[in-house]
């Protein structure tokens, strides 16, 4: 099946979960703060690239590195946790870890040009930290596509997943429309099937 006939088939199955309503206005609403974020960014980012030294003494160096660490540090141990559980918030826990670690590497580097630590922070950059994000981001891209092709199957729907950036957004829609693709969850531990209730005489006779 060509990538463009998977993509129309996934639209067909999952046109009763797009945004209807209330949420196509709440979808346009996001739309207009990040675009006016964006012009925002760009425009703050040209005044910085103008205005800011190309030197500048820190305060509180040994506080911000050792801030961003432990915040890596929690991003690693959630991680963890989330595989460890097989939880599915493990996809946002792997996304945030790698935004972390791309940032660790790049302030790494950016911040050591011209010092006698810049080669060990390139090192570190390229053999640990830009490796782990890669992984980090395509165990979240694979996990996501496997959700969703979970879900569509229980849905008794049979179709190649096709790339994230061309599959459509779940959203508001009826009540039924996921209640019967999403799995059974189980709050403890599974209780046993009962079967139909053993007539008295059949007792007896036993």
């Amino acid at each position: 099946m060509t990538g463009s006939g998977s993509c129309t088939r996934w639209w067909r199955l999952t046109a009763s979960a797009r945004p209807a309503g209330r949420s196509a206005r709440r979808r346009r609403i996001v739309l207009i703060v990040i675009i006016a974020c964006c012009i925002a960014l760009a425009v703050w980012t040209g005044i910085l690239a103008v205005t800011l030294p190309g030197y500048y003494r820190s305060g509180d160096w040994r506080g911000a590195w050792v801030g961003f660490d432990v915040a890596l540090l929690a991003a690693l141990a959630a991680t963890g946790w989330a595989a460890w559980r097989g939880r599915q918030v493990l996809i946002i826990c792997l996304i945030v870890l790698a935004s972390l670690l791309l940032c660790d590497a790049w302030f790494d580097v950016v911040l050591d040009l011209r010092t006698p630590g810049f080669q060990f922070s390139l090192l570190s950059a390229v053999a640990v930290e830009l490796p782990l994000a890669g992984l980090a981001i395509a165990g979240a891209r694979r996990l996501l596509r496997l959700t969703i092709g979970m879900v569509t199957e229980r849905g008794g729907q049979q179709a190649r997943v096709p790339p994230l950036w061309r599959i459509p957004l779940f959203s508001d829609g009826p009540a039924d429309t996921f209640r019967d693709m999403l799995p059974q969850i189980r709050f403890g531990p599974p209780q046993q099937e009962s079967g139909p209730p053993v007539p008295e005489h059949a007792e007896r006779d036993s």
